[in-house]
């Protein structure tokens, strides 16, 4: 079959997602478009039957048809999108969007999920809106955020439960398929809990975590989620380390999974001799089953639809016909669920079961050159998949993952058996002692997976960092297809063929270099780069605080930043694996979003008033080996040479100030290396007029850490008393908040101070110096 054919129906799915996507994201349009589309079909199917009429021997063209078939496509899409937009705007409009308080009655329809910040969140079908004395009924799709402790009865909520949702809602951002985000600030009431099929399954899920509980270390956590896609006691290092090494699609009920199942399903088949198309329906049916086992949520339907073309193609010997049969089954899905054209899952399952049917086999050919062949095939799935997934997974986070391949390589062997075995003992739950041991079994091949993981994470230089956004995923398109095109493409050929491969070596080979020079600054050389003599340095984490400060090798960290990426960038910029004292001044996100960098690092955790997010985070850290202690003025300790002072909040709290921004711990360091140091976290005017007036500051200061990433709710009178004679500023460039504000900076100035600020110098390195405090930074030393 040429490429040609092969590839025919791509226009009807690339139709169709088109389409979709626009009509998702100006849904008013979307009426406007089906018509347009609708009228263009009947026009051009007129102009086919007319011709064919006049002259009966002439057959419309493959391309005619394609057209036809594209546009038709496209029209349903829209049209599925304008038939549900008007009960998608009832539900928006009015209270919902102004903040007011609602109850919803929902029915849950996803996996019920922690996210980082602690909270629970589950996709559910809403059917009734009530806001004051308003009741409006309805049939869409929400997500629900609620904190744990607010669930009444979490045992039952689970896939089918009904429940009662009493907060607020906002409606949910454009392309969305939730219409809105309920944050159930009042609670969530399981008004029934699941019944039938979905009890079951449930049951049988929750069987087989119970079967794991006491096996040790943390393969115990992945054998739910290798089989059934269960991660809930998947611990935060386990979790972190499966994403950082490429194997996270292995706990994600992933088109891998699914196809897997069918496999075992089809060769069972056939060694009962069954025909080929029994063994395909068999196939089927089983995978039919594994989705409600795990749940039929979007995500879950996705993969299975993909694993079904993948094994059709297979098991029908024709990845030509897997190549059309997949993009039959993108147009059928995104006319069903228009809002999967803007679900990067989506487009993730869509382009790595195309790299399998077009890619992998061409791969392994060039790779069998280099290497034993069953080596190579084993290579060239992951292979495959790396190179046509980078681009997409770029967009979610701008680095590249330099071990995948590897990593993915060494868990091969063992995902299979750590699913089959673990599925087997979730099914084997009637039988408790049958049960217990296939988890024990199931246990062995997932802890080498979770090994895996946390080996090849803790390996220097694991990511490299990568251009942002669209730019991002076109560079590393390129660079993807010249490394096809080396492996791919042998030596000699034509002249064409001899340029195209020459220049993706050099392209290559530019990149390799750059990329282990950006390994070396980032863990061995990163050291050489900064002043050794450093006692406070501010990471460059954007718009967030980090600070380190260092003494006598003993290190405490003030804050975290919103992302660990970047966390663990300066880090390892500048040579620190271990946390003495972590001091979390409150918990926004940029300040306490960089935790999952520093888990299991941490000896002491010292933090500001708790709230629901706060508590999530601590356990992360406790859960770890870290103590933690509650900061409160007067408390004080030791760092290598110098000593720490707790200035805010008061003891117990104080009234007129909640939990947030004006309860952040607020510190003098000094001593030994570190010059006289105050961090005012992110108080705001008035609680830093209050610790003016309560006399714990003791002026003058060397470096004052501006508050608030300099933000213009500030009292002059407290860097008036400080004397600072460095000011910094840690902020992100190009922040929407317009940090740090002119009349700060005009503050600052007017005292004389030293103004450094990271958005604009990067990170900033201080120590004292013999003139006073050295100041270096990393845009211009």
């Amino acid at each position: 079959m040429t490429t040609a054919r092969r590839l025919r129906l791509v226009p009807v799915a690339a139709s169709a997602w088109t389409v979709a996507a626009a009509a998702i994201l100006l849904p008013s349009w979307s009426s406007g478009a089906a018509i347009t589309l609708w009228v263009a079909v009947a026009a051009a199917t007129a102009a086919v039957a007319i011709i064919r009429r006049s002259r009966p021997s002439r057959r419309p063209s493959t391309a005619v048809l394609i057209t036809i078939l594209a546009l038709a496509s496209g029209a349903a899409a829209a049209s599925h999108v304008a038939l549900a937009q008007p009960a998608r705007t009832q539900v928006t409009a009015g209270a919902l969007s102004g903040g007011r308080a609602v109850d919803v009655t929902a029915t849950v329809v996803g996996k019920v999920e922690r996210r980082v910040d602690g909270t629970l969140a589950f996709d559910a079908r809403a059917t009734t809106f009530v806001t004051g004395s308003t009741r409006r009924d309805a049939d869409v799709e929400i997500v629900v955020r609620v904190a744990p402790e607010d669930v009444d009865r979490p045992a039952q909520l689970d896939v089918g439960a009904a429940v009662i949702a009493r907060g607020t809602a906002k409606p949910g951002r454009p392309g969305e398929r939730a219409v809105v985000t309920v944050w159930a600030s009042r609670g969530v009431e399981v008004t029934r809990a699941p019944a039938g099929v979905a009890a079951a399954t449930a049951g049988l899920r929750d069987g087989l975590v119970a079967a794991v509980d006491g096996l040790p270390g943390q393969g115990a956590g992945l054998v739910p989620g290798l089989a059934v896609g269960d991660t809930s006691i998947v611990s935060p290092q386990l979790d972190a380390a499966m994403k950082a090494s490429s194997l996270s699609h292995l706990t994600a009920v992933s088109g891998a999974n699914c196809a897997l199942v069918v496999g075992i399903a089809f060769a069972f088949a056939a060694l009962l001799g069954a025909s080929r198309a029994l063994r395909v329906g068999v196939g089927l049916a089983v995978l039919v089953g594994f989705v409600v086992l795990v749940t039929p949520e979007p995500s879950v339907v996705r993969a299975a639809a993909m694993a079904a073309v993948a094994m059709l193609a297979v098991l029908l010997g024709r990845t030509g016909v897997g190549a059309a049969i997949l993009a039959l089954a993108v147009t059928v899905l995104l006319v069903v669920d228009p809002w999967l054209a803007a679900s990067l899952g989506f487009a993730l399952s869509v382009t790595a079961t195309g790299a399998l049917l077009l890619f992998a086999r061409p791969l392994a050919a060039g790779l069998a050159r280099w290497m034993p062949r069953p080596l190579a095939l084993a290579l060239s799935i992951p292979l495959a998949a790396q190179l046509a997934c980078g681009p997409l997974l770029v967009l979610i986070e701008p680095t590249v993952p330099v071990y995948g391949v590897l990593a993915n390589l060494l868990a091969e062997p063992a995902a299979p058996a750590a699913t089959v075995l673990g599925l087997a003992a979730c099914l084997a739950m009637p039988m408790p002692w049958l049960q217990s041991g296939l988890a024990a079994l199931a246990w062995l091949p997932a802890s080498w997976i979770a090994a895996t993981a946390g080996t090849v994470a803790s390996l220097p230089a694991d990511a490299l960092p990568w251009l942002e956004g669209w730019p991002g995923a076109a560079g590393l398109a390129v660079v993807g297809a010249a490394i096809g095109a080396i492996v791919v493409l042998p030596n000699g050929g034509s002249g064409v063929r001899r340029a195209l491969r020459g220049g993706s070596v050099v392209l290559v080979a530019v990149l390799a270099g750059g990329a282990l020079g950006s390994a070396a600054l980032s863990s061995v050389a990163g050291p050489w780069t900064v002043p050794r003599d450093w006692a406070v340095l501010a990471c460059d984490v954007g718009q967030g605080d980090a600070v380190l400060l260092r003494s006598a090798g003993t290190v405490a960290l003030v804050d975290t930043g919103p992302e660990p990426e970047a966390l663990t960038t300066c880090l390892d910029r500048v040579g620190v694996s271990r946390v003495d004292l972590l001091v979390l001044t409150h918990w926004d996100l940029d300040h306490r979003g960089g935790v999952p960098a520093v888990v299991g690092r941490v000896v002491t955790v010292v933090h500001g008033p708790v709230d629901a997010v706060g508590a999530a985070v601590l356990r992360s850290l406790t859960d770890a080996g870290a103590q933690s202690v509650e900061a409160s003025a007067g408390m004080s300790g030791a760092l290598g040479e110098a000593t720490w002072r707790v200035l805010w909040p008061k003891p117990g709290g104080s009234r007129g100030f909640g939990v947030g921004n004006d309860s952040s711990v607020a510190l003098d360091v000094r001593g030994g290396p570190i010059p006289p140091t105050l961090l005012l976290g992110d108080l705001s005017a008035s609680p830093q007029q209050a610790l003016v007036a309560s006399g714990a500051l003791a002026p003058p200061y060397a470096i004052v850490k501006v508050a608030h990433h300099g933000s213009a709710d500030q009292d002059a009178a407290v860097y008036a008393a400080a004397a600072p004679a460095v000011a910094l500023i840690t902020v992100g460039a190009g922040n929407d908040y317009g940090h740090p504000r002119d009349e700060t900076l005009a503050v600052l100035d007017g005292l004389g101070a030293r103004i450094a600020r990271t958005d604009r110098d990067g990170i900033v390195a201080l120590w004292a110096g013999r003139a006073g405090v050295a100041v270096w930074h990393d845009r211009g030393g």
